[in-house]
C-alpha cells in the first residue's frame, strides 16, 4: 500500500490495494490516511453494488440517501447521473452532503461507473483549514453560532429538480430542516471544522435570512480558496471516500453532451458537536 498526497491542503491516493482483498491491517491503514488526509482515493476497483456496500459496512454504519430512492438490487447504493443531454449536474454546487439532517453522514464514497472523455472532475475542500486562517476576532464570533440547514435552499435544489421528478423518495416532497453548531469538533480528531455550505446553509440560529447574509457570504467565499482544496480527475473505476464532517466538495460541470454515471453510498454520523460542548 502507497499512500501520495495529491495536494498541500488535503487529499491523498491510496495505491496498491484491491478493496475487495483488503484485510483488517489494512482497513486500518485507510482510515489513518483517510482522518489525515480527509479524502483518499482509489483507481481501478471493480467493485459490485454489492462489494461496494461491503466495503463500506466495514468503515461505518451506512445509511440510505433521503431524497432519492436507490438502486432495485441495492437500495443503500445511489445513481448520481448526469445524462448527455442534461446541463445541469447533479450536487453542482459547493456543498457538504445532507446537513440538514440531525445527524449529517460521517463519510461518503463514490465510484466512477462511466465518465467523460475529459472533465467531470471534482473538487474537494479542507474545512480545518478554513477555520484555522480566520483571525482571532471572527473565530470568537463565529464560535457560539449555530446555523440553519435547509434541503429546499434554492441552488442545491436546482441541481437535484431532474433526478427527484425521475427517482425522488416518498419524503423528497417535504423540507428537511436542522440546526447545527457553525464551527464543528470532530468527534476523532478533536479539531475544529468550520460547518457552514453554500448548498445548505440559510442562516444563522436566532437570526433573520437577510442579517445572516453578509457574515454567512463572506465565510462561504472564505471556505473555498484555492490553496485549501484538491481537484481528483476520475477514471472508470476510481473511488473516493471523503470526511463529510470536515470537507466541502464540488463536481464540476464542464461536460455538456457526454453521460456521467457515479454509485454513491453515505455513512451515518452523529449530532455535530459545537466548542462550548467539546
Amino acid at each position: 500500500m502507497r499512500i501520495r498526497p495529491i495536494a498541500g491542503a488535503l487529499g491523498a491516493e491510496i495505491e496498491g490495494v484491491d478493496l475487495r482483498a483488503l484485510g483488517d491491517a489494512g482497513l486500518a491503514d485507510i482510515r489513518r490516511a483517510w482522518l489525515d488526509n480527509l479524502v483518499v482515493f482509489f483507481r481501478g476497483q471493480t467493485l459490485s453494488p454489492q462489494e461496494l456496500l461491503a466495503f463500506a459496512g466495514r468503515l461505518g454504519e451506512i445509511t440510505e440517501y433521503p431524497l432519492l430512492k436507490g438502486l432495485s438490487d441495492a437500495p443503500q447504493v445511489v445513481a448520481v447521473v448526469k445524462r448527455e443531454h442534461e446541463t445541469i449536474n447533479f450536487g453542482g454546487v459547493w456543498h457538504s452532503d445532507t446537513t440538514y439532517l440531525p445527524k449529517p453522514p460521517m463519510a461518503t464514497l463514490l465510484i466512477a461507473r462511466e465518465i467523460p472523455p475529459q472533465g467531470g472532475d471534482t473538487v474537494f475542500a479542507n474545512m480545518y483549514l478554513a477555520y484555522e486562517t480566520l483571525s482571532d476576532g471572527m473565530r470568537r464570533l463565529i464560535e457560539p453560532l449555530t446555523a440553519i440547514s435547509s434541503s429546499a435552499k434554492a441552488d442545491a435544489s436546482r441541481t437535484r429538480e431532474e433526478r427527484l421528478r425521475e427517482n425522488g423518495a416518498p419524503e423528497a416532497a417535504g423540507e428537511f430542516l436542522a440546526e447545527h453548531p457553525v464551527v464543528r469538533v470532530h468527534p476523532e480528531t478533536g479539531r475544529r471544522a468550520l460547518f457552514v455550505n453554500p448548498a445548505h446553509t440559510v442562516r444563522f440560529g436566532g437570526m433573520t435570512q437577510e442579517e445572516s447574509a453578509p457574515l454567512l457570504d463572506y465565510l462561504f467565499r472564505h471556505q473555498v480558496r484555492a490553496e485549501f482544496t484538491c481537484r481528483f480527475a476520475w477514471s472508470v473505476g476510481a473511488l473516493a471516500l471523503w470526511d463529510n464532517r470536515c470537507t466541502l466538495h464540488y463536481p464540476i460541470n464542464d461536460y455538456h453532451g457526454y453521460a456521467r454515471l457515479m454509485h454513491r453510498v453515505t455513512l451515518a454520523g452523529d449530532v455535530p458537536s459545537g466548542v462550548g460542548a467539546a
